[in-house]
């Protein structure tokens, strides 16, 4: 019996997501089915014709099984993981062997079934309350306007400052961005005045701090703020705080930082989202 032509031609969505909870096996960790279809093509391929592979996108503590197409592009999936956690595409950093390409397949990504995908990013709710500004009397603003000093003029900063600036370190360049070198940034104090290098890990998504002693490895994720600012006479130059935790307390202060990386590291360790 041959169907209506309402229901033979409608072609369903390009892409849907259903997802579950599994509450009696695993906390905070959802199974996910993505079904791909673009119905009849011209050639009379449809999307069950397509190959597809199972993943695990990784997003704070929660955990997704997603099937995908190889077809899939990377901005496809972003709009997946939107749908799943809430983080608009143009605020997540999606890292897979390196940040994720929007322009490329799965299939050129080299995305293999059992692949990890993770995610870095905040809603936008998130967003708004971090920077939304507390309510403040003019006069109350005016009165702590004279308490603000430079960090490089406090005595926590110039006792490291004041051994001047190392000898091995990287040339500073004032009012230009480039990308992070593809060797350690190197050459930098710390708070102690040890020498300090930063190397950025992507494919494993991990900050690595080293010093003489020892090489801590941080998630990425893990690292809730940045702070910069210029030291003074010093053009080219910035100090740099990573907090490490909850307070800034936590803060890893880094001194000699060139100033054309600084928005690249900023960039690589926070995600895009920090400037939205």
């Amino acid at each position: 019996m041959a169907s209506g032509p309402d229901m033979e031609d409608q072609a369903l969505p390009e892409s849907s997501a259903t997802c579950k909870s599994s509450e009696d096996t695993i906390t905070d960790e959802h199974v996910c089915k993505s079904e791909l279809s673009n119905g009849s093509s011209e050639g009379g391929q449809t999307g069950s014709d397509k190959e597809q592979v199972d993943i695990k996108i990784v997003y704070n503590k929660s955990k997704f099984d997603v099937k995908v197409s190889l077809d899939d592009t990377g901005a496809s999936l972003k709009s997946l993981i939107h749908t799943l956690t809430g983080v608009p595409p143009a605020m997540q950093k999606v890292m897979y062997k390196g940040l994720l390409r929007e322009d490329q397949t799965l299939r050129e990504m080299k995305v293999t079934s059992g692949a990890k995908i993770m995610v870095v990013g905040s809603t936008l709710n998130d967003v708004l309350a971090v920077n939304t500004p507390k309510e403040s009397s003019p006069e109350a603003s005016r009165s702590e306007e004279p308490k603000k000093e430079p960090l490089c003029q406090q005595k926590l900063h110039r006792k490291v400052l004041d051994k001047g600036k190392p000898d091995d370190i990287m040339v500073g360049i004032i009012g230009m961005k480039e990308r992070l070198p593809t060797v350690p940034l190197s050459g930098m104090f710390n708070k102690s005045g040890g020498k300090v290098r930063l190397t950025f890990k992507l494919e494993q998504d991990q900050l690595w701090i080293g010093t003489k002693e020892r090489t801590e490895k941080i998630p990425m994720g893990s690292i809730k703020n940045i702070v910069s600012e210029p030291i003074e006479e010093h053009d080219g130059y910035q100090m740099m705080a990573f907090q490490l935790g909850p307070t800034e307390a936590s803060y890893y202060w880094v001194y000699w930082v060139p100033a054309q990386y600084v928005d690249a590291i900023k960039d690589t360790v926070l995600g895009k989202w920090q400037y939205f």
